[in-house]
């Protein structure tokens, strides 16, 4: 990881904010709070590709690009708090800031999820698209600003798999009663369609799913299922990614934290993240077709989900934003936005890619 990391940091950072930190360290006029050594909760094992290492970047490429005047520790899952409890810690300034999956937050804010992962939704770069330039981080900053806290996207992977499962599903009826882990807004499109869903964080599910607690499970990319052992269980993994075509994690800073920094040291860390989340997407993809070839050996079958099961599942979800719509105006609000975008972003990908 050492050169992939020093790459980003010379060529990506370095000469992005070159001229910010030349400033922002000399000004004798800098804001007397203005300080960057935070403890940063992670929610994700910041080994696991595009997914947890993105933070790992930012912390590494804002201590080398800012000479040491700005740092940040970042403490593994669990280590400060729960992962399912990080925005609450920031809210309440129990840590500065966290690196956080927004979709845990659904309970209390349904909205937080589209943020996450959206089931049917957009590519990586489709989300990228609205969120820098389709009104995605003023919505987002709307939505958090009530609980203090100022989101800044942080990382994206492309499509997850669409989990794991000890026996084979070819029909909506095989949903019935499955037992099965699952996340976000896809977790509530398999309970309308008779699934028992549970949520549970990633390093909880091999012994769930090895105990027979679950039947199957998704959490993230091959590279990352391989590494907690999924294969060695569950035998058949299905595709496409129909719940995450994209997931995206963030930054979480307490919002009075974050306005008591300067402007050049709030542009380092948004530039950092940026950075980051595109190396770590990169790095993610990367490593995908290689983990794939090596299914055979394990005796894992790769399956694509029957067309009567996609759509089952395309229906089920338009039932669930529609509900979940109708309940929820800040929801309402981020979903018509989003597709809004879509409108133009899809149109654009059916006419411009092969």
């Amino acid at each position: 990881m050492k050169p992939f990391t020093r790459s980003l940091t010379k060529h990506s950072l370095t000469l992005l904010t070159g001229a910010v930190l030349a400033s922002s360290f000399s000004t004798a006029t800098q804001a007397t709070d203005d300080q960057v050594r935070w403890k940063v909760q992670a929610v994700f094992n910041t080994n696991w590709p595009g997914l947890g290492n993105p933070i790992r970047l930012v912390e590494e490429s804002l201590k080398e690009a800012s000479g040491g005047e700005a740092q940040i520790k970042v403490y593994e899952p669990g280590k400060i708090v729960p992962s399912f409890q990080i925005t609450e810690a920031v809210k309440n300034k129990q840590i500065p800031a966290g690196y956080a999956w927004l979709a845990y937050d659904q309970g209390k804010m349904p909205a937080a999820a589209l943020f996450a992962a959206i089931p049917f939704g957009m590519d990586p770069l489709g989300y990228s698209a609205w969120w820098y330039e389709g009104g995605g981080h003023q919505l987002a900053e709307k939505l958090y600003a009530p609980h203090n806290i100022h989101p800044i996207l942080c990382s994206i992977t492309g499509a997850e798999t669409a989990g794991w499962f000890r026996k084979e599903i070819n029909t909506p009826e095989d949903l019935q009663g499955l037992k099965i882990r699952f996340a976000g807004i896809g977790g509530k499109v398999l309970q309308k369609l008779g699934a028992s869903v549970t949520i549970i964080p990633g390093g909880e599910i091999f012994p769930a799913l090895e105990k027979g607690a679950i039947d199957a499970t998704e959490f993230a990319t091959p590279a990352i299922d391989e590494m907690l052992g999924f294969d060695k269980v569950a035998k058949h993994n299905y595709f496409p990614g129909w719940h995450q075509p994209f997931t995206a994690s963030h930054l979480v800073v307490n919002t009075d934290i974050w306005n008591g920094l300067s402007k050049q040291k709030q542009t380092l860390i948004e530039t950092a993240c940026t950075a980051a989340t595109f190396r770590g997407l990169a790095y993610s993809e990367s490593l995908q077709g290689d983990k794939l070839a090596g299914f055979d050996a394990k005796g894992v079958t790769p399956h694509r989900l029957s067309p009567a099961l996609m759509e089952a599942l395309e229906n089920a979800t338009t039932e669930v934003m529609q509900e979940t719509s109708a309940s929820d105006p800040m929801f309402k609000e981020v979903f018509t936005s989003i597709q809004n975008f879509r409108q133009g972003y899809d149109q654009w990908k059916e006419l411009g890619s092969l």
